[in-house]
């Protein structure tokens, strides 16, 4: 064992620990690349069921004061009333799909019930300071059937959005039934519905898009990298071991300079 005294050294051990250290790190990595793997796969199949299922009446899955759950989040829902443009807000720092920050437009649709959907009917550009209160492009006039994906109150925790008090006369910063009902007065259905029929036409508010899909396969790749990370710790600290046991035999083997006799 004389061999491997060296191991006993002040730099061997700090590197040894060092490796004790690395393996049980990366191997929790793996696993928690393997928590959102799992939680990315579940979401990607938990919204592409909620788009493809069948359309259903809005009042169906919603109600006011209903909190919109997961599994009824990017449901596919239709409704018919008309839109109460006098009444309508913009939310404001919302970006379109090129990233220009602008607003998206809140309009109350009154159901033939009296009840009220938010609806979401896209964004459109600031048209000036942020402060100003844009120009907004007309929905359709009179009784309109409208579908759109139902999507839950905005929250700051949700969202990572301020909402920020003393905003400019009809702004907000998230949308949230509960506040639009108190604004309104009126019975306020839980939620909200982005807008997607009637399509968006010339000069219409820019619809959202669908919600795409997380990249899940990347973090299955990153917990087998941690994983294989793990496994070549002790491999490449083995492999640094025999290279200095060879290295200091190799230098043992060496004649003595000084040993050597003179010459004549």
């Amino acid at each position: 064992m004389h061999r491997y005294r060296f191991l006993l050294s002040r730099q061997w051990v700090i590197l040894t620990l060092v490796a004790i250290a690395l393996i049980p790190a990366m191997i929790r990595l793996g696993f928690w690349q393997q928590h959102r793997y799992e939680e990315r796969t579940a979401r990607n199949d938990l919204v592409s069921g909620a788009l493809h299922a069948k359309p259903v009446p809005v009042e169906r899955l919603t109600s006011p004061g209903h909190a919109v759950s997961r599994t009824e989040r990017y449901r596919t829902v239709t409704a018919t009333g008309t839109f109460d443009t006098a009444r309508e807000v913009v939310v404001r720092r919302r970006t379109s799909s090129d990233g220009e920050v602008g607003f998206h437009v809140l309009t109350p649709f009154v159901l033939l019930d009296k009840k009220v959907l938010l609806v979401n009917r896209g964004w459109i550009p600031a048209n000036g300071a942020q402060t100003d209160f844009p120009r907004i492009p007309a929905p359709p006039a009179g009784r309109t059937t409208v579908s759109g994906r139902l999507m839950a109150d905005e929250t700051t925790a949700a969202s990572g959005i301020k909402n920020v008090k003393g905003l400019p006369d009809r702004q907000i910063m998230l949308i949230n039934s509960a506040e639009e009902a108190r604004r309104l007065g009126a019975q306020v259905l839980g939620g909200y519905v982005e807008q997607t029929a009637p399509g968006a036409r010339g000069g219409s508010p820019e619809q959202i898009s669908d919600p795409g899909s997380e990249d899940a396969p990347l973090n299955y790749a990153y917990m087998l990298q941690w994983w294989l990370f793990a496994a070549a710790v002790p491999v490449g600290w083995w492999f640094l071991v025999r290279r200095e046991l060879r290295d200091r035999e190799e230098a043992a083997a060496e004649p003595d300079p000084q040993e050597q006799p003179a010459a004549v």
